[in-house]
């Protein structure tokens, strides 16, 4: 029996660990978490709007109450953002430290920061009055997407693994823009003591040509000159080049480990493949396509042809067959019965919620069975087991393949 402290009731803890889900947990298969997303991702996009918009006078001194009530609107909701996972947090951290360690875990780590300054600044602005100081900073919010784009954490995660790399890139680049702004210095000082006449004069210079930008404010006028110019901006082209290939590459290597982890992940929700090792998941993962469907949306209908095996790694799906309704939810798997038959589908599966699948291909299904018998045996055990529960969906689709083998016979 767990004892309950006098004064602390069970209704808190609860409601924080359902509060903390539906700020942190994946929403795919659940509704609420989905709006809630979608709700924030809007606000930031008013906000972010508004605040560009307020800074053309004309506009401002026209709509300066509506933007006002976004802004307003945007504190309010980030504000309370925020307080919620300040609360939440407490006892979700993988070190499980205390409520204020995870607290100020939280509030000092880049995510906190970014959801911190998304309604700061803003709030400041709405107190002070000072909306032309402050008003740039309207656009942290833009940084809260962070939390919410896979490719812009990736991004970030790429740049963070070849950090090394590319502070040698800066340093390499420090000293193409100290050699060649030295060079030109020594060439042009006499010639245009007003725009080189030193080296930080000249390293302007460097910078923009370096970068192949070439504002033409500074130009060498010497023959000499014109030579160093024409090194610097080939060599401008490898430095552009360098870390742009550094965070390209990076950046692929990392979506590639996204995907591999989270395909890994889904595997593992399904029972079917518990069993197997770690070499035999990853000869499948090779073989899975990954596919979400939206609530309401029709994945197959009664009567197509059988051409892949589904497995449900978030979600759920209603199968309506003749005679009843059948609904399967994560870790089940499902069409097993038509492939093996090679028989059209005998019912309409539709998602219940916004659900993640997994599919095998029928070529790629026969071919697995073959190489790995362990997971054939386990296949056909499901099917004789739901053929033994009456009404299940596996017995209806091999009635519907025993009846068209019945009539292609006659």
């Amino acid at each position: 029996m767990r004892l309950v402290p006098r004064g602390r009731g069970l209704r808190d803890p609860n409601l924080r660990d359902r509060l903390y889900e539906l700020l942190e947990y994946d929403p795919l298969a659940y509704s609420v978490g989905s709006r809630f997303i979608q709700i924030i991702i809007g606000v930031i996009v008013l906000n972010v709007a508004a605040m560009i918009l307020a800074s053309v006078p004309e506009l401002d001194a026209q709509f300066g109450a509506l933007f006002s009530a976004i802004t307003i609107l945007a504190v309010i909701v980030f504000a309370l953002e925020y307080a919620a996972r300040m609360w939440t947090v407490a006892g979700h951290t993988p070190r499980r430290g205390s409520p204020l360690a995870d607290r100020l875990g939280y509030a000092f780590s880049a995510l906190g920061i970014i959801d911190l300054m998304s309604f700061l600044p803003a709030a400041v602005v709405l107190v002070t009055g000072r909306h032309a100081t402050l008003a740039a900073l309207g656009v942290l919010p833009f940084f809260k997407l962070i939390r919410y784009s896979p490719a812009m954490r990736s991004l970030l995660a790429a740049v963070h693994a070849e950090r090394r790399a590319l502070i040698g890139c800066i340093v390499i680049l420090t000293g193409a823009v100290l050699t060649s702004a030295s060079l030109l210095y020594a060439i042009e000082r006499d010639v245009q003591p007003d725009k080189l006449g030193t080296i930080p004069q000249a390293m302007w210079w460097a910078i923009v040509t370096l970068g192949t930008v070439g504002y033409g404010d500074v130009v060498p006028v010497t023959p000499l000159g014109k030579i160093i110019s024409v090194f610097t901006i080939i060599a401008g082209f490898a430095m552009i080049a360098l870390p742009v290939a550094i965070i390209s590459t990076a950046f692929a290597e990392e979506v590639k480990r996204r995907d591999f982890v989270v395909t890994w992940g889904m595997l593992a929700r399904v029972p079917l493949f518990s069993h197997l090792s770690a070499a035999e998941i990853a000869d499948i993962m090779r073989l899975l396509r990954a596919r979400t469907i939206e609530q309401g949306e029709v994945l197959v209908r009664r009567g197509d042809a059988a051409s892949s095996m589904y497995f449900i790694t978030a979600g759920e799906v209603e199968i309506s067959l003749p005679s009843q309704h059948v609904r399967l939810a994560d870790g089940t798997f499902f069409g097993e019965i038509a492939l093996l038959h090679k028989t059209k589908r005998s019912g309409t599966v539709t998602a219940t919620r916004k659900t993640r699948l997994l599919l095998l291909d029928a070529q790629d299904f026969h071919a697995l069975i073959e190489r790995m018998p362990t997971l054939a045996a386990h296949v056909h055990q499901t099917a004789k087991a739901r053929l033994e529960e009456t009404g299940d969906l596996a017995a209806a689709e091999l009635a519907q393949a025993e009846q068209d083998d019945g009539r292609g016979g006659a």
